[in-house]
């Protein structure tokens, strides 16, 4: 059913009073509070249970905002904006004092963008003011893609969720530092490349893999070692390691299956493979076949990962994609959920 005008000036008037409203983007849903206000954003960690040195990221209604919400935007910023706004690229540009220092990890930096996504714009617009709004799941946790994941996942932690169907991109925005020198620095990969930014920009220098701790404060969120993570364990491995993958499974008639919606008291002590081509895995395991385009896997990765995690299975195994720059977001998602293949 879609929002009525009514539920927008409610989540607005929670928004004014310092509470928890969580809405839909085009990458997940966010878990939204006044990025002005300290109480407000200090909630956003206690719901989550989100470390205070991992950084929101503030939502806009457009650039004019975005401008009045940093210190500083410069000729960069309005280029990228004019590309890429609204739209899933975050931009690292000085903080203005108006914005609370909670929601920056305690950095003179914010992490400021234009979501593309007609409820976040409608919701940002009724508000008229910066929401800041990580991802609406708990910390180190798979990001949600839809209403009914929000609700699953927070529960009464928050106070009003409007429901925008499924998220189209499904996985979180790209962060580019604009204020480190002498080149702008990619600090989370998303669906927004290098290759798209650097025609614009220049030169841009990327952080592949790198990791920061609790007790540091960091420039970006998803940067944990842990994050996007299920709860089952789970394990990636690469199309080389499939004989050792067979191994672990344990020998048995090989079936191809798709993965069938499960319970724990299905399922026991059988796993989950998520595979990028057709391959035979030994039963009882289950195996589902990925798209094998990096937008199309993006897509459907949290979803499937969810549900995957509901099924009862002992554990996960999901095969890494090629490592190409078209692959890079997807592979840093799923490299900071899983562990080696043992």
């Amino acid at each position: 059913m879609p929002n009525r005008p009514q539920d927008y000036q409610t989540a607005a008037g929670l928004l004014r009073a310092g509470k928890l409203v969580a809405f839909p983007t085009e990458t997940v849903y966010g878990l939204g509070a006044d990025a002005t206000n300290s109480a407000a954003c200090a909630r956003i960690f206690e719901a989550k249970g989100r470390p205070s040195t991992n950084p929101l990221i503030v939502h806009v209604a457009d650039t004019a905002m975005a401008r009045h919400y940093t210190a500083a935007f410069p000729s960069a910023a309005e280029l990228l904006a004019e590309h890429f706004w609204p739209g899933p690229l975050t931009l690292v540009l000085p903080k203005p004092p108006s914005i609370c220092r909670e929601a920056t990890a305690g950095q003179q930096t914010v992490a400021i963008r234009v979501p593309d996504h007609p409820v976040a714009l409608q919701l940002l617009r009724t508000f008229a003011g910066p929401i800041a709004a990580p991802s609406a799941n708990r910390s180190t946790r798979v990001s949600p893609t839809t209403a009914e994941h929000v609700h699953d996942e927070l529960g009464e932690r928050v106070d009003l969720i409007l429901d925008g169907g499924a998220c189209p991109v499904g996985i979180e925005s790209t962060v580019l530092d604009l204020t480190t020198f002498p080149k702008p620095t990619l600090l989370r990969p998303g669906s927004i490349s290098i290759a798209d930014l650097q025609p614009l920009i220049g030169p841009i220098d990327l952080l592949e893999g790198r990791v920061v701790g609790s007790a540091e404060a960091a420039p970006s969120p998803g940067l944990g070692a842990l994050h996007y993570a299920p709860t089952t364990p789970a394990y990636r491995f690469s199309r080389d390691e499939y004989p050792r993958l067979l191994r672990r499974l344990g020998d048995g008639p090989f079936e191809e299956r798709p993965m069938a919606t499960a319970t724990p008291a299905d399922k026991g002590a059988a796993a989950t493979v998520l595979l990028l081509s057709k391959a035979s895995i030994p039963a009882p395991h289950d195996v589902l076949t990925m798209p094998v385009t990096p937008d199309a896997y993006a897509r459907l990765l949290y979803a499937i990962v969810r549900a995957a995690d509901e099924g009862g299975y002992s554990a996960m195994y999901i095969e890494l994609p090629p490592s190409t720059p078209d692959w890079l977001a997807v592979r840093d998602r799923l490299m900071r959920a899983t562990r080696p293949l043992p």
